[in-house]
């Protein structure tokens, strides 16, 4: 199907369609749907299917569909299935699991909506026949961790940034390694670039995601859609949703949407930057935030800090995942590698935005900057929230900033003032994950020995490939 061919007519029926889903959210708010409103949207839209999705250890969404007059039963009694064969849900003594649905995670899928199998999904949470919660449900995870925010008196609020790319298909529709323009950064274009993210951004709106900008990335073909900061857990759901909705529009504008870090040698490679910051339970006040403070931050904020930078390479494992993170992660293509803090300095490992000092109060924040859009999500912000409450328990003292272009220095300059860099590659991060207990034990056993293993076998198959660089070069010999 050729979604160009009627996009001009969808335009308008998008808007209209984003407007009757804010109307429609507007009566079941995100944090008290029930059962019987559910069933109701189900009924409005026409609804034949749903998708009971949960994620996998590597940040692989998956989902079992049922029909929708099993929906109810499902919401009362869970849905069973054979997670023996799911990443990272390995044992077999515990191949039968069950998905309990968070029912303020309820969309139709906007792409399904003009079909005769219009589909709606629900989040799931993995459960064990004894109705505990499976230690290796990324969702879990998270949570875990958001309950030890918790029960320090925090709530955790994440605002990630997700650069992808696109790229065209041939004839025969497989995916062709060239971008689908030739624009850059903050470009304005006429040609399909700019139809493709407002279709991306209504479809994210009738998810129930609130987008906030849209605009072209540095690299030809690269792009990046901005939604609305959150608690972690739905920020994380968000992220998952993003990428679902992003790949099913490009699928149907005949393009293929893709979140791998380096794409290309000579371009710059999309990051995950992920905005962080801690508020109180009881008022909601900003904790990061103290007037006259370094960049207008707290003792509390450059704890967090010190943390993040004790526990980073280990962090690297799960924030920067593949093989190919670490392309990205060099010098030269505004990825920042240096462990380092400013508020200027974009070669900074985490940079603490500028903000006037009314929004300060309610906005302080700081920004990480080397993580991906590769990452589990629940993983990456649970590896970050672990890592910063170590460093608030343990009053670690974060080093002074620093604004000076640290890609500028020499390796004894950098060293004279103690800046470290990230780890260089998926293996030193492994090995890095393998001897943080912090960040294990965030991960629990179970999930910290199957993702070591499955993580150190991919590092080493890729040291033995030969590559199309290596037979360029030697081939000669």
């Amino acid at each position: 199907m050729n979604y160009l061919a009627d996009a001009t007519k969808a335009d308008t029926k998008d808007a209209l369609r984003a407007k009757r889903r804010a109307h429609v959210f507007a009566q079941f708010p995100k944090s008290g749907t029930s059962k019987e409103q559910i069933l109701e949207l189900c009924e409005e839209y026409a609804v034949q299917f749903v998708d009971m999705q949960f994620t996998d250890m590597f940040g692989v969404l998956k989902a079992v569909t049922i029909p929708v007059h099993k929906l109810e039963d499902a919401i009362d009694h869970n849905v069973w299935f054979d997670g023996s064969s799911i990443d990272g849900f390995t044992r077999i003594m515990e191949a039968d699991m069950y998905l309990r649905p968070d029912l303020n995670t309820f969309s139709v899928l906007p792409w399904t909506k003009n079909g005769e199998d219009v589909t709606a999904r629900l989040i799931c949470d993995v459960f064990l026949p004894d109705g505990s919660p499976f230690e290796g449900c990324p969702r879990y995870i998270l949570k875990k961790q958001l309950k030890r925010a918790a029960d320090l008196g925090f709530t955790f609020n994440i605002g990630p940034e997700l650069e992808f790319f696109l790229f065209t298909k041939d004839e025969s529709g497989k995916i062709a390694p060239l971008p689908h323009d030739t624009a850059g950064y903050f470009d304005q274009t006429s040609d399909l670039a700019l139809q493709i993210r407002r279709h991306m951004a209504f479809a994210l709106e009738e998810m129930g995601i609130e987008v906030e900008a849209l605009h072209h990335e540095v690299a030809p073909g690269q792009h990046e859609i901005n939604f609305k900061f959150s608690d972690a857990l739905r920020t994380a759901d968000n992220a998952q949703s993003l990428k679902l909705t992003l790949k099913a529009v490009a699928h149907r504008m005949g393009l293929h949407a893709t979140f791998m870090p380096k794409p290309f040698f000579g371009q710059n490679g999309s990051g995950m930057h992920v905005h962080q910051s801690l508020a109180s339970i009881e008022d909601a006040t900003n904790k990061f935030y103290r007037e006259g403070g370094t960049y207008n931050l707290s003792e509390l904020a450059e704890q967090f800090i010190a943390g993040q930078f004790a526990h980073i390479k280990a962090m690297n494992a799960l924030i920067n995942p593949t093989v190919n993170s670490y392309k990205r992660l060099v010098v030269g293509y505004e990825a920042p590698v240096n462990v380092a803090w400013g508020q200027q300095n974009r070669s900074a490992l985490v940079r603490v935005p500028r903000l006037s000092p009314s929004q300060a109060v309610k906005g302080a924040r700081i920004e990480l900057r080397c993580a991906d859009p590769s990452a589990n999500p629940y993983l990456a912000f649970a590896a970050m929230l672990a890592a910063g409450l170590d460093g608030i328990e343990r009053e670690l003292k974060a080093p002074k900033p620093i604004e000076e272009n640290i890609w500028e220095l020499s390796k004894e300059e950098m060293e004279k003032q103690g800046i470290d860099t990230v780890a260089i590659n998926l293996g030193e991060a492994i090995d890095a994950l393998d001897s943080d207990e912090v960040i294990k034990d965030m991960l629990g056993s179970h999930t910290a020995k199957l993702y070591i293993e499955a993580k150190r076998s991919e590092w080493e198959e890729f040291n033995i490939r030969v590559t199309d660089w290596e037979i360029d070069r030697y081939m000669d010999c």
